[in-house]
């Protein structure tokens, strides 16, 4: 097939880290024989003259590259800061020309875009002006949060219901979908992979080392964004009640965010700067060294989709302490994997309890990670949408 992919999460010159794991599902898919991929990653216009230092980035990307083997272009829109209802018909207004060129060259079969809004409604505005199918994908915010906006929710319904089949990255995301009216033998399942070759087990030592951590200490990692929804908060609390009777426990927070001031006042006031430490932002190539030394990988968000930080740390041979939200429950369907516990300081506390005190057959863990590849779910997204467009073909596609 011939698909233009379509997404604003996509890795450029800037943020090289960028929806990396919709580049690995797309990758994947074009390593299989007899697709040719375009992407299309539409970024805000930002003009030269506008003194905001956290856009100008945006003037840095190039109109066009090549991310691994897939070529790129990167049109520009006009974004409305704060009036999110006019982002998708934004996004297809400053990408209508772009597409419309390319889809005379390529002839496109199908549009694959990532994110139902804005992305996914601008990509069926395209598909009809262009008279093409497309598939939505949904992976989390953008059903979980935005149709509780009152002027967003119709436009994320109507291009569910207009689109020729839907992808969701766990069940909870397909019932989700589904309470919108959609027709549940339209929506697929579909979990995210993992990368095999980036995400495998480093001998602990070797690991640790390499990070300035201590032998002897007991090590929680929690990989994340330091935004709310992720509530590092509930994890320093927990610390705070486990620090108390284990002395060489510390935790590691990998990321960056709005929140970092906040936390890192949290981590004074409770006393504990020499436990809690957190590191900032790092390379998506050296998670595996965090995960690996770690004897438990902590997520603590109260809202998900399909987290990949979940996936990556099972690669790693890691087990994981999260919160049962979203589809975190159907990775650690097993307390072989993990344990889930709720949203609260008394729950992650005793998740970690347990995980700390607990022999774990990380070796087991790993390999039952490394089944799910990207290459498997590419498969699995190929049989989809050759299925759906079948049937379109036969005049038989439900809406």
């Amino acid at each position: 097939m011939r698909i233009l992919t379509f997404t604003s999460l996509f890795p450029n010159a800037v943020r090289r880290e960028l929806g990396v794991f919709v580049y690995q599902r797309v990758a994947g898919l074009a390593r299989r024989t007899g697709h040719q991929i375009q992407v299309m990653a539409p970024v805000p216009y930002f003009p030269s003259w506008l003194p905001i230092r956290r856009w100008r980035m945006f003037r840095e990307i190039p109109n066009a590259g090549t991310v691994g083997t897939l070529p790129v272009v990167y049109p520009r829109y006009l974004l409305s800061p704060g009036i999110m209802p006019l982002h998708g018909f934004l996004i297809f207004l400053g990408c209508l020309r772009e597409a419309s060129r390319l889809h005379r060259r390529y002839h496109f079969d199908c549009i694959d875009a990532h994110y139902v809004y804005p992305d996914g409604f601008a990509a069926v505005l395209l598909g009809k002006v262009l008279g093409i199918p497309v598939f939505l994908s949904a992976r989390g915010t953008d059903i979980n949060v935005f149709p509780g906006f009152r002027l967003i929710r119709p436009m994320i319904r109507w291009a569910l219901n207009q689109a020729a089949g839907v992808v969701a990255v766990s069940a909870a995301l397909k019932e989700l979908v589904r309470s919108m009216g959609v027709p549940a033998d339209k929506i697929r399942v579909i979990a995210n992979g993992v990368d095999a070759q980036r995400f495998h087990p480093v001998d602990r030592a070797t690991a640790r080392r390499e990070l300035g951590i201590p032998d002897d200490a007991q090590m929680i990692v929690s990989v994340g964004s330091l935004v709310p929804v992720k509530s590092h908060r509930l994890l320093v609390l927990a610390m705070a009640k486990l620090a108390k009777r284990n002395p060489k426990l510390r935790l590691y927070i990998v990321g960056e965010g709005q929140l970092r001031a906040n936390l890192a006042a949290g981590v004074k006031e409770q006393n504990l700067q020499e436990c809690v430490f957190l590191v900032g932002g790092q390379p998506n190539e050296t998670l595996k060294l965090w995960y690996s030394a770690a004897d438990v990988s902590c997520l603590a968000s109260l809202r998900e989709g399909m987290p990949n930080v979940v996936l990556e740390s099972l690669a790693c041979g890691a087990p994981v302490v999260a919160t049962h939200v979203g589809g975190v429950g159907e990775v650690l369907f097993s307390e072989t994997l993990g344990i889930l516990v709720e949203p609260s300081v008394e729950g992650i506390t005793a998740g970690l309890e347990r995980a700390l005190q607990r022999q774990w057959d990380r070796n087991f863990i790993a390999c039952h990670a490394h089944a799910r590849t990207w290459d498997v779910v590419a498969e699995e997204v190929e049989r989809y949408f050759v299925a759906r467009r079948g049937l379109a073909r036969s005049g038989m596609l439900t809406s």
